[in-house]
C-alpha cells in the first residue's frame, strides 16, 4: 500500500521503517523537515495535505491535542483536501474526547478515522511487536487491522473512538506509578552490599517486576551508579503528560485516582531536580537517591 506517517519523533521514525520494510511505500512529514529526510527509503512530502494526497492510509503519531489540530485542520492540513476514501489511524497519546471530535470531523469529510495508540519501546516497534489499542467502529477496525497487525504483536479492539485512548491510560497507569515505587524500593535497597547491576537483574526475576524492567534494569544500574542511562525512549515530561491526562478523564468520570495524584507530585519533583527531557526511569534512580548526594 501507499501509507503516509505524520509526526516523524522516535516512534514515528520506527513505524516508517517497519511499514518500508514488509514493502509498502511509505511516504512521510514531519514539522521539522530534517527528521523526515532521516526515514530511509522514504518520500518526504512538503505538507500534510501532499501527504495525504500520495498516501492511500495515513498514521499520525502528534505529541498533544494542539498538535492535532494544526496537523489535521490547519491550512494545507490532512483534511484540508479531498479526503474522501482515505483511511487515517490515529496513533497519539491523547484524550478520549480529542479523538471523539476528531472522528466526527474526518468522517464528515467522507473518509474513515481508526484511534490506536500503540504499547511498547522503539525496538519493538522496528520488529513489528507493539500492541495496539483500537478505537473503531467495527468495518472500520477491520480495514485497519491489515496495516496495524504488521506492527503490532496484538491488536485489541476495545470498543468505539475514545475505547483506545482509555486503553491507553489503563495500562499506562500501573507502569507510571511503578517507577515511582522501584524508586522508593531501591531506597531501601541501597543498604544492600549487592552492585547495583546484580541487584536489578534479581528484580527483574520477582513478581513484582514490571515488564519495562527487563529492558531499562541495566540503564537504572548505570545511572545508581553515576553513568548514563541510555537511549531516551520515553521521557519524564511525557510521563506528567500522560498522568495529568489521566487525572483529567478520571475527574471527569468521577474516578478518585489518590495514588496517581501523590504519583504525579513526586514525578514533578524529579523534574525540578533533574530534567523532564530524563529517561523516565530517572524517576527511580532519583528516589532512590534523594537526600544522598
Amino acid at each position: 500500500m501507499r501509507i503516509g506517517v505524520a509526526g516523524i519523533g522516535k516512534m514515528g521514525a520506527a513505524i516508517a521503517a517497519r511499514l518500508i520494510e514488509v514493502g509498502h511505500e511509505v511516504a512521510v512529514w514531519n514539522r521539522t523537515p530534517e527528521k523526515a529526510k532521516a526515514v530511509a527509503g522514504a518520500t518526504v512530502a512538503a505538507t500534510p495535505a501532499e501527504l495525504v494526497q500520495r498516501s492511500e492510509a495515513i498514521i499520525t503519531l502528534l505529541i498533544d491535542t494542539a498538535a492535532l489540530d494544526a496537523v489535521y485542520r490547519g491550512r494545507s492540513g490532512l483534511i484540508s483536501g479531498n479526503v474522501s476514501g482515505k483511511l487515517f489511524i490515529e496513533m497519539s497519546t491523547v484524550m478520549p474526547a480529542t479523538q471523539i471530535a476528531l472522528a466526527e470531523t474526518v468522517r464528515a469529510k467522507a473518509a474513515t478515522f481508526v484511534e490506536c495508540p500503540v504499547g511498547g519501546s522503539i525496538g519493538l516497534a522496528r520488529q513489528g511487536k507493539l500492541l495496539g489499542l483500537m478505537g473503531a467502529e467495527a468495518a472500520d477496525a477491520a480495514r485497519a487491522r491489515k496495516i496495524l497487525e504488521q506492527l503490532c504483536r496484538r491488536v485489541e479492539h476495545a470498543g468505539p473512538v475514545g475505547s483506545g485512548a482509555i486503553l491507553k491510560f489503563t495500562i499506562n497507569l500501573p507502569l507510571m506509578v511503578y517507577w515511582q515505587a522501584l524508586g522508593e524500593a531501591l531506597a531501601f535497597g541501597s543498604s544492600l552490599p549487592i552492585d547495583p547491576v546484580r541487584l536489578l537483574d534479581f528484580m527483574t526475576e520477582t513478581s513484582g517486576a514490571a515488564n519495562g524492567l527487563k529492558t531499562r534494569g541495566p540503564g537504572i544500574a548505570s545511572m545508581l551508579k553515576g553513568g548514563d542511562a541510555g537511549p531516551v525512549t520515553f521521557n519524564v515530561d511525557g510521563g506528567i503528560k500522560d498522568i495529568q491526562s489521566m487525572l483529567a478523564e478520571a475527574k471527569a468520570r468521577g474516578i478518585s485516582l489518590p495514588l496517581v495524584e501523590r504519583t504525579l507530585v513526586c514525578y514533578e519533583e524529579t523534574k525540578r531536580h533533574r530534567s523532564g527531557a530524563a529517561e523516565i526511569s530517572t524517576v527511580s534512580v532519583y528516589w532512590a537517591t534523594r537526600g544522598k548526594r
